[in-house]
């Protein structure tokens, strides 16, 4: 069985970040979808602007916690209370 070690969670926890700091509109749409997050295209735009460019770190309980109150504004407190349920999937397996 394939065990991840330090090194390579701090790889995935980069590539995840990267993501979420670079993430296009179409893809939110896509990924919520995905996940079942419900999104309109409009907060999707939103988001996007807000995210692109930002140095955040969903595996900081402090930063991701400042990303979903950010998130709530822009969108519902409900989005945000999925998309920070779907974030601690993420921040479980590191």
């Amino acid at each position: 069985m394939f065990t991840m070690g330090s090194d390579d969670m701090k790889i995935f926890e980069n590539i995840i970040n990267h993501k979420i700091n670079n993430i296009t509109s179409a893809e939110l749409m896509k990924y919520s979808k995905q996940f079942k997050i419900a999104i309109t295209d409009d907060e999707a735009v939103k988001l996007a602007k807000h995210l692109n460019g930002r140095k955040v770190n969903i595996f900081k309980p402090s930063e991701r916690a400042q990303l979903i109150r950010e998130v709530a504004k822009l969108t519902s407190p409900q989005t945000a209370k999925e998309l920070n349920d779907l974030f601690n999937l993420f921040s479980e397996n590191t």
